[in-house]
């Protein structure tokens, strides 16, 4: 076993161990049991007074979504008009200009709906002032907002009928003063201890040993680095991403940055036990979120690891794998588990480039988000897996002949057309935007738009196919990430993908959250002989072949005319 691989272990095998007392923190945070941060209840009762909120009012789940719906379209405009005017603002020592009106649209959805699709280049494209005031507090607020729709759902599963499921704006705020903001002070502080800028001076003018004269950007970026790592959000500081030696200098810093972005996932699968005390049922999504994983990353890494045959034709050497394209520091196989881990978890966030990967990396990384539940984003990785749980148990019901039940109530006509809605609404997005992008591509190459469709791809063929349907794709999973051959920053991406990210962030929000509190109100029937169980490994081999099955019909042909063609291509030349 080489150095890399166990890195990759060594990483993964820290992070559980890091969420499962994280994952009984949090529990204990949204029981309103004591904690270590109790004494943040000053901050969040002056925040409360501030904002005018009655945290002692409970609220039923239409008032949750009502509440979410509303601060999330204030905080849009707040953004849109913040993008649009900074280059007039202060603290802009870079002197970068404002956004255009259509730029302006997709960047504020895309850091509302924790997305961070970046279709500007990080240091050159946004301000200090935006970098912080807008794009860092996005960060904070969409992170929080995915894991209050969570534990709404989670006041809603209790065995106790409920109308009433705590208050948004408590669960909201706690989120960030005793979840997200002490953490990320802690990650901010080993970045910026290991090279990360965190200061709020302009660009630096070095001379490199080959005697060229270049600008570097700084700025105070490591506190933004850290929530874009825990919040799963993924927008970098700069373009390059954590592929930047600023932005993660050493593999320290690699290893903590990849901790950071996948332990509020997994812990939120402890938490839930722990609320619940269900921690069998914990464990059983845990096992099948953790066999998903396996599933792309294994062949990503072999393929990495394996090289380019058409470089090997060469005559050129390979024994580090496939190293175009990756970050030469760590390695290809620790690229490509962060290129694995950060799709499957809705982070987006690189540190070696995707559009270089091997063609069945690529396909490994467009169905991690193509499926979308397993681990996830903050909060919204659950509630994703909760449409699935309550598909199979459906299935699992009209196969035994018994009435589908879960968490003692019965799944009946209602939930199972919402949660149908919510399943289908994924793959309509993807392959309804790539089918629209292919047509005008394809009869309107030379029109004369913002950037001719003719120009949209660096790459032709397969893989241009795959740079357009990894952007919607990337989109609907509000993920970020992008096979960078294609020039996205132009009306036609700005616009059709902004409504993708709407759409793909509320919707399947406001699915799970909707079902959970209609099943609340639902008579609570005690678990018996007859009862479906949910929390075995039968039912989690259900759950993981609905989800693979779904997906695979759903994006199979795509992927054949993309990655799987380009596969077949580079090897059977």
């Amino acid at each position: 076993m080489n150095n890399e691989l166990i890195g990759v272990i060594a990483t993964y095998a820290l992070t559980v161990l890091l969420a499962i007392p994280l994952g009984k923190y949090i529990a204990k945070v949204f029981k309103g049991e004591k904690t270590l941060l109790d004494f943040m209840a000053p901050v969040e009762r002056f925040i409360y007074r501030v904002c005018g909120i009655d945290v002692t009012k409970e609220m039923n789940w239409k008032q949750h979504l009502l509440a979410l719906l509303a601060i999330n379209m204030l905080w849009f405009v707040y953004a849109f008009v913040m993008f649009l005017t900074q280059g007039s603002l202060f603290l802009n020592p870079d002197g970068n200009p404002s956004m255009t009106p259509d730029l302006s649209f997709n960047t504020a959805i895309s850091f509302l709906v924790n997305c961070n699709l970046q279709d500007y280049s990080g240091e050159t494209g946004v301000t200090y002032l935006t970098q912080l005031a807008v794009i860092t507090f996005l960060q904070f607020v969409s992170a929080a907002t995915g894991i209050a729709a969570l534990v709404v759902v989670f006041n809603a599963m209790r065995d106790k009928v409920l109308d009433k499921l705590g208050n948004f704006f408590d669960i909201f705020t706690k989120t960030i003063t005793r979840i997200l903001l002490p953490i990320s002070v802690v990650i901010a502080i080993i970045l910026a201890f290991n090279g990360s800028p965190a200061s709020f001076k302009g660009k630096d003018t070095l001379v490199t040993l080959q005697g060229d004269t270049m600008h570097v950007s700084r700025g105070p970026a490591a506190g933004m680095i850290a929530i874009k790592h825990l919040g799963t959000n993924g927008g970098g500081w700069f373009g390059a991403n954590s592929a930047h030696p600023l932005e993660n200098p050493n593999y320290l810093t690699n290893m903590v940055e990849m901790i950071a972005q996948v332990i509020i996932p997994i812990a939120m699968i402890f938490a839930l036990g722990y609320f619940l005390n269900r921690k069998k049922l914990a464990w059983s999504i845990f096992g099948v979120m953790t066999a998903g994983m396996l599933t792309f990353l294994i062949p990503t890494m072999v393929a990495e690891v394996k090289g380019n045959p058409a470089i090997s034709a060469m005559g050129i050497n390979q024994t580090l794998g496939s190293m175009e394209g990756k970050e030469t520091r760590f390695g290809a196989q620790a690229s490509a588990y962060w290129s694995i881990v950060t799709t499957i978890i809705s982070t987006g966030s690189v540190n070696s480039m995707h559009d270089s990967s091997m063609p069945i990396s690529g396909a490994m990384q467009l169905l991690g988000m193509m499926t979308n539940a397993f681990y996830g984003g903050c909060g919204v990785g659950i509630l994703n897996y909760y449409i699935f749980i309550i598909i199979a148990v459906f299935i699992s019901g009209l196969m035994v002949g018994r009435t589908p039940e879960f968490l003692g109530r019965k799944i009946e006509a209602r939930e199972m057309k919402i949660a149908t809605i919510i399943a289908l609404l994924h793959p309509f997005l993807i392959l309804v935007g790539t089918a629209i992008s292919s047509y005008v591509l394809v009869n309107h190459g030379n029109a004369d738009w913002a950037v001719k469709p003719s120009a949209w791809l660096n790459n032709p063929g397969y893989h241009g196919f795959s740079e357009m349907l990894y952007q919607y794709t990337s989109c609907a999973a509000n993920n970020g990430s992008g096979f960078e051959g294609l020039g996205d920053n132009n009306i036609f991406w700005n616009v059709s993908t902004g409504f993708v990210l709407i759409l793909s962030r509320f919707l399947p929000i406001i699915g799970p959250v909707a079902i959970a509190g209609i099943l609340s109100q639902k008579k609570y029937v005690p678990e018996s002989l007859g009862t479906l169980k949910t929390d075995t490994g039968t039912f989690g081999i259900m759950t993981y072949a609905v989800i693979m099955i779904l997906a695979a019909l759903s994006f199979f042909p795509a992927l054949v005319l993309g990655p799987f063609a380009e596969y077949f291509t580079l090897y059977h030349h």
